[in-house]
C-alpha cells in the first residue's frame, strides 16, 4: 500500500486547499498529481492482484487512456467541423480541429521516429512528447476539476446575482449564449425569493461596444424585464467592458451598499471556473455557477478558456516548458 501514500498526501492537500478557497488553479493540479499518483500506485499493484482484477487494471490504467485518446482526437476533430459549419472560420473556432489533428499529427510522428535508429532524432521526439504531455497534464486538471466545480450549488441566502455579459446581436439584443446565463440568474433569484429568505438584486453586467446601441447591461435588465423580474429588483453595472471589469466594477457597487454582502455570480459552464479564479483576484465575495451552452460550442470554448488559463500562469508554465526544451536540446547534443 506504499505506492498509494503519494496520491493519499496530494489528496489530502487537495481537500485543504479546497477548503480554503475553492476558486484556486492549484486545486486542479493537486487533484490531478492526487489521480496520476493514484494510477501509478495501481500499476505497481498489478503483479499481485487476482484474476481478473489484473486485467481490470489494465484495463483502467492502461487500455481506457489509449482507446480513448483515439476517441477523443477523432471526436474534436469533428467537433471543428461542425464549428465551422455552425460558427463561422475564425481561430477560436478551430480550435477543436487543431487539438484534434495535433493529436493523430503526435502519434503519427512517434509510430514514425520509433525504429529508425536514430538516438538524437529518438531524444528530439521525445522531448516534444514531453512539452505536449506536460500541457495535457494541465488540461486533464483543469478539465477534471472545472467539472467538479460546475457541480456547486447555492447555499444559504444571497444579496446579490450577478450576471456577466457578452456580446448583443445587432448591437441591441440578448444573443442565446447570453439568455442562458440570464435564465440561470433569473431561475437562482426566483429559488431565493420561494425560500423565504431575503430577496437578492439581480446585478447585470457590461458595458457598451463601439458597435452597439446600447449597453449590454441595459440589455440584460430589459430581457428580465420582459420575463417578469420586478425593476426594482435589478441593479445596472455599465461600465465594463471585460470580465476582469466585470467583477471588479460589481463588487465596488456591492461592497458600497453592504461591505458584507455574499454574492454568486453567473456565467455560461464552459467558462465558470476561470471566472472564478478571476473572481478571487477582484476580491469578490461569492462563487460562480454556469449555465448551459451548446453541446458543440463547449469544446472549443472549453479549449479557448484552458489557453487563457495557461497564459495567465505563463510564468510558471513558460518556465517549465524552456526547462523541458533546454533538458532536449542537451541530451540531443550528447547523442548526436
Amino acid at each position: 500500500m506504499l505506492a498509494f501514500v503519494p496520491a493519499a498526501l496530494f489528496f489530502v492537500l487537495f481537500c485543504v486547499s479546497v477548503r480554503e478557497d475553492r476558486r484556486r488553479f492549484r486545486n486542479a493540479v493537486l487533484l490531478g498529481l492526487t489521480l496520476m499518483c493514484g494510477s501509478i500506485g495501481l500499476l505497481f499493484q498489478i503483479p499481485g492482484l487476482p484474476s481478473p482484477l489484473d486485467a481490470i487494471a489494465v484495463l483502467l490504467v492502461l487500455v481506457v487512456p489509449t482507446l480513448g485518446t483515439l476517441v477523443l482526437g477523432g471526436y474534436l476533430i469533428r467537433n471543428g467541423l461542425t464549428m465551422l459549419r455552425k460558427e463561422g472560420r475564425s481561430p477560436t473556432n478551430m480550435l477543436s480541429m487543431a487539438a484534434g489533428l495535433g493529436i493523430f499529427a503526435l502519434i503519427a510522428l512517434v509510430l514514425g521516429v520509433a525504429g529508425r535508429g536514430s538516438r538524437t532524432l529518438d531524444t528530439v521526439v521525445a522531448g516534444l512528447v514531453m512539452l505536449v504531455g506536460y500541457v495535457s497534464f494541465l488540461f486533464l486538471c483543469f478539465l477534471a476539476y472545472a467539472f467538479l466545480y460546475g457541480r456547486i450549488t447555492v447555499r444559504g441566502d444571497v444579496d446579490y446575482v450577478v450576471m456577466l455579459g457578452s456580446g448583443l446581436i445587432c448591437g441591441e439584443r440578448v444573443p442565446p449564449l447570453l439568455a442562458s446565463r440570464l435564465e440561470k440568474g433569473r431561475q437562482i433569484h426566483a429559488a431565493q425569493v420561494a425560500r423565504g429568505g431575503r430577496t437578492p438584486l439581480l446585478l447585470v453586467s457590461g458595458g457598451q461596444g463601439s458597435d452597439e446601441k446600447l449597453s449590454e447591461a441595459r440589455a440584460m435588465a430589459d430581457w428580465l424585464i420582459a420575463r417578469g423580474v420586478p425593476e426594482e429588483q435589478i441593479r445596472l453595472e455599465d461600465r465594463s467592458a471585460t470580465t476582469k471589469e466585470n467583477l471588479a466594477f460589481s463588487r465596488t457597487i456591492m461592497a458600497g451598499a453592504d461591505p458584507g454582502y455574499r454574492c454568486v455570480v453567473v456565467t455560461n459552464n464552459f467558462h465558470a471556473f476561470r471566472a472564478a479564479m478571476t473572481a478571487r483576484a477582484a476580491g469578490v465575495n461569492g462563487q460562480v455557477l454556469g449555465s448551459p451552452t451548446a453541446t458543440y460550442y463547449w469544446p472549443s470554448a472549453t479549449l479557448r478558456e484552458f489557453v487563457a488559463v495557461f497564459w495567465e500562469h505563463r510564468t510558471v508554465n513558460l518556465s517549465i516548458c524552456a526547462a523541458i526544451a533546454a533538458v532536449t536540446a542537451l541530451a540531443a547534443v550528447a547523442t548526436a
